[in-house]
């Protein structure tokens, strides 16, 4: 038996089997599990149309995955939800505090074009904590630490930031002032500002430095705004003087959304190395553990991103368009050949620093079409050989420079970074 940590993915039948994705991979001390639809598992159907009955199935689907790995739902370190309609979050939320009595996950909330299946108004996923890691790592009762600070915004249904391990998560930001509990004045600029300033005041409040964000989530309601996000973005990163040597910038994705909590125009998530763990974890370990940053010239480069990003036992990759690296321009043809480019380009990626594409444990699509999904799983399962990743798939209103398909995705380190060799 290899001495690398071996990832661990499985099914249950008391959750909803798809063909194209594992419903939990667990590597390491995180376990990831594929989108949730409001679909019986008996009959996989749709439950029914309304809201909050469809909420409570989501989150049935997903407790019933969690505790067949043998956990419990305060395991729970980050939900995703997406809605189809942004003004029914306050039902889902409902449902949802039946859950998560006494500690909400960090959140990130926001409303999609289409969703899998028709007939479906939520999805859900989640990440979970795995204390016992994946062989060969002994079992490890890691403590899960959950934090708010007054300096950024606070809600009932997230909390700000939740360290498991050698991760942090923080929860997705809106352009809130803290001392006023209002949105913010002005325009995209403003907002993306602010979103980006609570997160920062979160990090603070924490004494992790900014530049220990290894991933962001960004949500813009409209395609046009993003040069506008991106003009104000690059105000924040680099942000220390080590960072802007090397000329470190996040892994990140950009989704373009139908609709976003208390009508913002920007959402912004996080996900951000935590060098000093949790306990038991030695606290001497603090900020020893290496961000490992890195491009390659065969997949699309920009100044805005780095293409992968690993820290400790995890590896995340920028999404991908369909962008030929040798032009920067858009693949000729449809959804099939788009699809092809961008999973061409996150396996140039992976193999660039040693990986395949077995290594994945989740992966994000976004479809401008969601009829198109039949085409893209064509596609996507002629690059992988063993179990599929967890998954979610999300019909979107747009997606960046025009594009039919983005694809994210989320890679084992098991080799981990300096000083976990």
């Amino acid at each position: 038996m290899s001495g690398k940590i071996i990832k661990n993915s499985r099914n249950t039948e008391k959750a909803p089997l798809n063909a194209f994705s594992t419903q939990s991979v667990a590597f390491s001390h995180y376990n990831n599990i594929s989108a949730q639809l409001p679909v019986n598992p008996v009959t996989g159907e749709i439950i029914s149309a309304d809201i909050k009955e469809q909420a409570k199935q989501c989150l049935d689907n997903i407790k019933a995955i969690v505790e067949s790995v043998g956990h419990i739902m305060s395991d729970v370190v980050k939900i995703n939800i997406y809605a189809i309609n942004i003004t029914e979050l306050a039902a889902i939320d409902e449902v949802y505090a039946t859950f998560f009595q006494g500690y909400p996950p960090v959140r990130t909330s926001l409303a999609v074009e289409a969703l899998p299946m028709q007939g479906a108004r939520v999805q859900m996923d989640a990440l979970i904590s795995n204390g016992e890691g994946t062989h060969p790592q002994a079992p490890c009762d890691l403590v899960k630490v959950a934090g708010n600070t007054p300096n950024a915004p606070q809600s009932p249904f997230s909390t700000q930031t939740v360290a498991f391990s050698h991760y942090n998560n923080i929860g997705a930001q809106l352009p809130i002032d803290p001392t006023t509990g209002n949105k913010v004045m002005g325009g995209i600029k403003q907002q993306t500002k602010q979103c980006l300033k609570n997160i920062k005041a979160i990090l603070e409040s924490i004494d992790v430095p900014f530049d220990d964000i290894v991933k962001l989530g960004i949500f813009v309601r409209n395609a046009a705004d993003v040069d506008a996000v991106n003009d104000v973005f690059k105000t924040f990163f680099p942000d220390s003087a080590i960072a802007r040597a090397v000329g470190y910038v996040p892994a990140r994705s950009v989704v373009i959304t139908s609709g976003l909590p208390m009508d913002a125009l920007v959402q912004i998530d996080a996900v951000v190395s935590h060098g000093d763990g949790t306990p038991p974890q030695a606290v001497e370990d603090r900020h020893g553990i290496v961000i490992k940053a890195r491009n390659t010239n065969d997949a699309p480069t920009s100044s805005l991103y780095t293409q992968t990003v690993a820290f400790s036992h995890y590896n995340h990759i920028t999404a991908q368009l369909p962008l030929d690296p040798t032009t920067g321009n858009m693949v000729d043809g449809g959804v099939e050949e788009q699809t092809q480019q961008c999973l061409q380009n996150i396996k140039v990626i992976v193999e660039s620093i040693g990986h395949e594409m077995d290594d994945a444990v989740k992966i994000n699509i976004q479809l401008t079409k969601i009829a198109d999904i039949e085409a893209v799983d064509d596609v996507y399962k002629t690059f992988f050989n063993g179990d599929l990743p967890a998954r979610t798939v999300l019909g979107v209103a747009d997606i960046p420079e025009g594009a039919l398909v983005q694809i994210d995705a989320v890679l084992s380190n098991a080799e981990g970074t300096p000083p976990q060799a």
